[in-house]
């Protein structure tokens, strides 16, 4: 290691300051190769690093290829090599779902109930990314949930208990680091007690310091602890943080003084993306750029638009020249990023390196029952029965009963009528979502007779006449519904059609596919189930669990009063 220390002030000496502007820059772009416009990008303008969305994705083979192609660019092009980053949370909010073993998302890892899934969940999404060149993982997220009416958080967040939240991210930390890629804490200071989303709008937090330090700090103080590599700055108002109306991505107030200098956090600062609307609508782009490394940001991210990239590599570039900002702000930044490049491998072959040690003592504790050669996993690190197994069961054991009046549970072997609200972008986190899976096919799956119906949030309220028709046949005896963020200001139509669903008098059950605070919109619901996202596997999950082959294990992990 004393190599690598003594690798990036060297480093540091030889760049020119467009090359270190350049470092401080995460940028967006479209495609799937290494090809048109990222590679004449690249080429002008040496950036730090990429940011990879479902947009340049088709599969885990070519993600390798893009990731050993833009790597071979930036050092071709004289460059360092990149941080190649991602939102790869698990869950409802991942840019990677096929060919990987897509682990369940925070807030069903938390209801499972153990502290080592946290661990094992993000040791093997880790290595999963790491074997397609990625070397960055925006996760996890230590946002505190505990607000119902959150738009943008939710089941990402670990649940409503600081300590919970700081215990599962301090273990997942662990895990995404072991693989030997960095993790980021998310959102910092928190953006768990919203209800705006900061893609939109700028949230304000109005809580005081204290409430702040006691709820809100809490799982970053942990993060910090754990050693992690990165931490995101949110685009949110904290009046009792900062005197003015900036949020804390463009606050020194926050990033300098109270992550920094309070908290002692030595790591890298990474923006949330500049174009979303509380930044972009209020600022500008380019100008907020250059005010978040005023404030102390290492890293902007800027995740979709080439001119407004380069429009803030020349903002902070001419700030430096103009005396705005100084270059030893800059070097201090520049040093810091070329550090942890150096701790991930970046600078001796571009592509990063694990700890083989921890590689083999984690894949020893994974595969003492299901491997001879904990070795193997090693030789193929995706999508490995063993990297299913341990989704599978996390997902399982998740899966939580939170009533059943009507001794409804497992269900009778009787026809079955099953209404899958589908999926839904309704956050840019989630970015775009598809529906492979319905309740009612994992139930029929299962040996369930059923009628199978998928209707989009939209066509409920066009579609109720016909729904409640063909619950009222005779042959049906049993009605599920599966809601999709009912208790969001879209889902009243879903309310009302379980409503009239109720009044024909057969037993109903509700099961959240998402939000578990759907019961606070529907309140009589006398038989209810969260299973908080609507993946396959979850589907699959909650259709063992309604027929009886799994028990309920999951608990709540947020309050439903």
């Amino acid at each position: 290691m004393s190599g690598q220390n003594e690798l990036y002030p060297l480093k540091l000496e030889q760049m020119t300051l467009r090359e270190k502007i350049g470092q401080m820059l995460l940028c967006g772009f479209h495609g799937t190769e290494a090809a048109g416009d990222v590679d004449d990008f690249l080429r002008k303008y040496p950036i730090g690093g990429v940011i990879y969305f479902a947009r340049n994705v088709e599969s885990p083979e070519q993600v390798e290829r893009l990731s050993s192609g833009l790597q071979r660019i930036a050092v071709d092009s004289g460059n360092v090599p990149l941080w190649i980053s991602i939102d790869q949370e698990g869950g409802m909010v991942a840019r990677i779902t096929e060919g990987i073993a897509l682990m369940p998302g925070q807030m069903a890892i938390a209801a499972a109930g153990s502290i080592e899934d946290a661990y094992q969940a993000a040791y093997i999404s880790g290595v999963e990314l790491r074997s397609m060149g990625i070397n960055m993982n925006f996760a996890p997220v230590l946002d505190v949930n505990n607000n119902a009416a959150n738009p943008v958080i939710g089941v990402r967040s670990f649940g409503e208990s600081p300590q919970s939240v700081a215990e599962y991210g301090a273990r997942s930390i662990a895990g995404v680091q072991d693989a030997g890629i960095s993790a980021t804490a998310k959102h910092f200071p928190g953006h768990g007690d919203t209800d705006t989303d900061s893609h939109l709008d700028l949230p304000v937090i109005t809580h005081t310091r204290e409430r702040v330090e006691r709820v809100e700090l809490i799982p970053f103080r942990a993060a910090i602890a754990a050693g992690v590599d990165a931490m995101m700055s949110a685009h949110i108002y904290f009046p009792a943080l900062e005197p003015e109306r900036l949020p804390v991505t463009l606050s020194r107030a926050v990033l300098s003084g109270l992550l920094r200098q309070e908290l002692g956090y030595e790591g890298m600062i990474v923006t949330d993306c500049m174009e979303m609307d509380a930044i972009a609508a209020n600022y500008g782009t380019v100008d907020a750029a250059v005010m978040a490394v005023e404030a102390g940001a290492d890293l902007v991210l800027i995740s979709h638009t080439a001119h407004l990239q380069a429009g803030a590599f020349e903002a902070l570039l001419a700030a430096v020249q103009s005396g705005r900002i100084s270059e030893a702000r800059i070097d201090e930044s520049v040093t810091r990023l070329l550090k942890y490049k150096a701790k991930r491998g970046l600078l001796d072959n571009g592509m990063g390196a694990g700890n083989d040690e921890v590689h083999d003592e984690v894949a020893t504790s994974l595969s003492a029952e299901a491997l001879t050669d904990p070795a193997s996993i090693k030789h193929q690190e995706r999508n490995h029965s063993l990297h299913q197994e341990v989704a599978r069961r996390i997902s399982e054991n998740s899966i939580t009963l939170v009533r059943d009046q009507l001794n409804m549970l497992p269900l009778k072997p009787e026809r079955t009528l099953v209404i899958t609200v589908a999926t839904a972008v309704t956050t840019i986190a989630d970015e775009q979502l598809t529906q492979v899976v319905t309740l009612g096919s994992a139930l029929s799956h299962c040996g369930l007779d059923v009628v199978d119906v998928t209707v989009t949030p939209e066509e409920v309220a066009i579609r109720s006449a016909r729904l409640l028709q063909a619950a009222e046949e005779d042959d049906i005896r049993q009605i599920i519904v599966g809601t999709y963020n009912a208790g969001s200001a879209s889902g009243d139509p879903q309310c009302r059609l379980i409503g009239w669903l109720q009044q024909l008098g057969k037993p109903l059950a509700v099961v959240a596919l998402r939000s578990p605070y759907d019961l606070l919109a529907i309140p009589d619901a006398q038989v209810y189930v969260a299973a908080y996202e609507s993946r396959p596997l979850a589907m699959e999950s909650v259709a063992r669990a309604l027929m009886g082959r799994i028990p309920f294990a999951g608990k709540l992990p947020v309050s439903i009063k």
